[in-house]
């Protein structure tokens, strides 16, 4: 029964402003839960999970993003099973984004606006585990 754990993982996608270059992080929201998340998914099976991260951003944002450090894996209870999702820091490289069936919008957020955007508690601690040490923002972060 061990095989219950459902494994997943995600990023916190962030790029410099186009405009005013400060921090943006992006959020997407899922219409199905009409929740704010981060973008993050189930792995496939022997996926790699810093490549099933990278998947997932593309696949729910339309964006190519370069990894950076990984952040704090998160542990909770989803429709009874414990999951796992390991995320990563990523800059958002190239892309833009069309609505889908999983994601029908995203916002492209500051950092404080982030946090209070998300819709559980446990996702802005990656957010302030993002902003720690500058080694997750790449060079001058």
């Amino acid at each position: 029964m061990e095989e219950t754990l459902v494994r997943a993982a995600g990023c916190v996608l962030w790029r410099r402003s186009p405009v005013a270059g400060d921090l943006e992080i992006c959020l997407v929201h899922r219409p199905k839960y009409d929740d704010w998340s981060h973008p993050k998914g189930k792995l496939k099976r022997g996926e790699d999970p810093l490549a099933g991260a990278l998947r997932e951003v593309a696949e729910e944002t339309g964006y190519t993003a370069e990894p950076g450090g990984e952040l704090p894996t998160m542990h909770y209870l989803a429709s009874g099973r414990p999951k796992q999702v390991r995320y990563w820091a990523a800059e958002a490289v190239s892309g833009h984004f069309t609505p889908n069936d999983e994601v029908d919008r995203i916002l492209w957020l500051s950092p404080a606006a982030a946090r209070g955007r998300l819709t559980q508690p446990r996702d802005r601690d990656l957010v302030d585990a993002l902003l720690r040490p500058s080694e997750h923002l790449g060079r001058g972060g």
